[in-house]
């Protein structure tokens, strides 16, 4: 057996990379008219191509590059901020009827989720436990979930479980990237819902900026410096709370720094500049997705391809479902829950990241949709990790009570 050489990429250099895996997504997503047409996310192109590079050049000159992703985790925290910099009461208070209407409906998905997995692993002759791990653990969840769980199930008798919940986190992280468009572009389509209805207000023409240069420099090092603080007092706070026993993710406390203090900047009547906020978030956001996709081990999940492939294939046909027929209708059979629709299948099967890339493809042809920016984030960030928890725990009492 050959040694295999192992390569890694510093920080700095896999940001560099993930620069240009965007930049070939762009061109990609320009030239394929696929592509662009079922609004597939530039970071989830260009990744998905960097990482089949990578596994090839393993196969062929047994050589693994590895990328290291410091960089990585701290645009996550960034990207979350920029979602809680969003969040304005008003806004949150609009929105309060669609947020519980969609929390209630992520709830049933869910356990529909589950449910198919759980199918899916006795109709291959597997244990049930797998299932759950081809359920909501792993493509609701996604990787931080499946870890943790993997290692549970491990400990309780199920051999490689975690590898296993890493692999459809991973295949759940490309389906709902490459699913989210064409499910949007279909609802748009068949509900004839035209772009200009929801375009109607955006001018093309450029704001005037009463400062000039001047001012758009202070709006810039304003969004850094607020961002530097969500990021830090975020950590501060999520490492007191870890002191007293609760856990929580990062990226949720700087979502939550970031709520408080766009609200506080109304009352004292301090401007943070949306639009320069909106643009940090979304470069962050598609450099995190890109770095996320392009350092994917595929050589890793080669082994177990073929139940992982019938459980994802599964899995992407019942969201496609649940999102057209369920989703799209209880949101108001409009523009904002077809982007909702798009960002849902993101979610479910991905990560939140996955679901705001696919809500900013269609955005970025179609017009802006807050309604949708503002509950997704908060369902994803959130809600569904506790609902998820306790989906979980459900099942995990109903089948041990079945099977030893």
């Amino acid at each position: 057996m050959d040694l295999v050489t192992l390569y890694r990429v510093e920080p700095i250099h896999a940001l560099m990379v993930s620069v240009l895996v965007l930049y070939l997504g762009l061109y990609l997503n320009r030239k394929i008219r696929f592509l662009s047409e079922n609004y597939i996310p530039p970071a989830v192109t260009g990744g998905l191509l960097c990482s089949g590079i990578v596994a090839v050049v393993y196969a062929v000159a047994d050589l693994e590059i590895d990328f290291d992703m410091q960089i990585r985790d701290v645009l996550l925290l960034v990207f979350f901020s920029t979602i809680g910099l969003s969040a304005k009461l008003r806004t949150l208070v609009a929105g309060g009827k669609a947020l519980a209407i969609l929390v209630a409906v992520a709830a049933v998905f869910l356990i529909l989720q589950d449910t198919t997995g759980v199918a899916i692993a006795l109709g291959l002759g597997a244990h049930p436990g797998y299932g759950l791990m081809a359920g909501s653990i792993s493509f609701a969840g996604g990787h931080g979930t499946a870890i943790a769980w993997g290692a549970e199930a491990e400990a309780a008798g199920l051999a490689g479980a975690g590898m296993v919940g890493i692999a459809f986190a991973t295949f759940g992280l490309i389906g709902g990237g490459v699913l989210g468009g064409p499910v949007a572009r279909y609802l748009i389509g068949k509900n004839r819902i035209e772009a200009s209805q929801h375009a109607a207000g955006e001018s093309d023409e450029p704001e005037p900026d009463d400062d000039g240069r001047s001012g758009e420099l202070f709006n810039i090092l304003t969004a850094i410096l607020v961002l530097a603080v969500c990021v830090a007092l975020g950590d501060a706070v999520n490492r007191f709370l870890f002191a007293k026993g609760v856990l929580l993710p990062g990226f949720l406390t700087a979502m939550l720094v970031g709520i408080i203090i766009t609200n506080l900047s109304d009352i004292v009547k301090v401007e943070i500049h949306p639009k320069t906020i909106d643009k940090f978030g979304e470069v962050a956001l598609n450099i995190f997705l890109a770095m996320s996709l392009m350092s994917m081990k595929l050589w890793g999940l080669a082994g177990t391809a073929g139940p992982i492939l019938l459980a994802l294939m599964a899995q992407m046909l019942v969201i496609t479902l649940f999102a057209v027929f369920v989703v799209f209708r209880v949101m108001g059979r409009d523009y904002d829950a077809c982007v909702i629709s798009a960002g849902f299948v993101g979610m479910g099967l991905g990560a939140t990241p996955v679901a705001i890339a696919n809500m900013d493809a269609v955005t970025s042809r179609f017009g802006p949709s807050p309604k949708a920016f503002l509950v997704v984030p908060l369902v994803g960030a959130f809600f569904i990790d506790i609902m998820n928890a306790l989906v979980i725990k459900g099942f995990i009492g109903v089948l041990s009570r079945w099977f030893v």
